[in-house]
């Protein structure tokens, strides 16, 4: 049993666009890009228990309470103003779970889905909470036939890798953009080491899905096809997922640039496939 806990901004019980099947995803709180696209701004920063947000809830839900803000889930409406009002990209509504308490979870919709997926913010931030859910999970026999994978960004060191692998099936990672200059722009860091992500995950056969993001305007994939093409087929037969930008959830520059319609899907799903890239997954729907 472990009593190691994470920040949790949020528990879907039952998903379908979080990997495979049907899974648990879990949402940990923080993250080390600040990317503009994010459709997730709140889960980036952690809370510093200010007390912005208490006065301006509309519904009393929030309270200061020695030195921390107290968040009431009952009298909650989630109107998202405190997300609205927080200048850290934080949410006083995460909560702190422990391994044994989302292992419980687990238990409880065991029958009901195909497996785990800790997402965020960027999950492996909280490393050793996410070895000890892990393999707690795979050392239950009730349990070990779910799949654990993590949605990431790919900033994990080798090393983070290498202690984790044994105990997840998988890993989804993001590659925002080839070139780093644009990476750079996008998320405010380089991409050399997501890059090396890739390829150690791939090289342990422990890559589920690449992902790349097209945003009008603003992405780099085309520019660099032949790179990005020959970077792709190197790894081996992974399934490239294309993901449409869309507004929904941004905050600042990004509410005013282009979505990405389906025109701008299949001509990098086009590009890509004359390259040899041969498993695209393009988007179900495009808002």
């Amino acid at each position: 049993m472990s009593n190691r806990c994470a920040s949790v901004s949020k528990i879907l019980p039952f998903s379908c666009v979080d990997g495979p099947g049907s899974r648990l995803a879990i949402f940990l709180q923080g993250c080390n890009l600040n990317c503009k696209n994010c459709h997730n701004p709140y889960t980036i920063g952690l809370c510093d228990h200010c007390g912005d947000c208490v006065e301006t809830c509309p519904h009393q839900a929030l309270r200061l309470q020695d030195g921390r803000v107290r968040w009431d889930e009952k009298a909650c409406q989630q109107c998202d103003t405190c997300l609205q009002t927080c200048t850290r990209q934080s949410s006083p509504m995460v909560q702190r779970y422990s391994v044994d308490s989302l292992l419980a979870q687990v238990k409880r919709n065991a029958l009901f889905i195909n497996g785990i997926t800790v997402s965020g913010g960027e999950a492996t931030l909280q490393l050793p909470f996410l070895y000890d859910f892990f393999t707690a999970i795979k050392s239950a026999p009730t349990l070990k036939h779910l799949t654990c994978l993590i949605d990431s960004n790919g900033e994990l060191s080798t090393t983070g890798w290498e202690k984790i692998a044994p105990w997840m099936d998988g890993a989804m990672i993001d590659l925002k953009a080839w070139g780093s200059e644009c990476h750079i722009a996008l998320t405010g860091r380089d991409n050399q080491r997501i890059k090396q992500s890739i390829q150690w995950l791939a090289k342990h056969d422990k890559l589920s899905e690449l992902r790349l993001l097209v945003i009008p305007q603003h992405s780099d994939h085309l520019q660099h096809i032949d790179e990005l093409a020959q970077f792709i087929t190197s790894l081996g037969d992974i399934p490239v997922r294309l993901n449409a930008f869309h507004h929904h959830g941004v905050c600042g520059d990004a509410q005013a640039w282009q979505s990405a319609t389906k025109e701008d899907i299949e001509t990098l799903a086009t590009a890509l496939a004359q390259r040899g890239v041969k498993q695209i997954i393009r988007p179900a729907l495009y808002l």
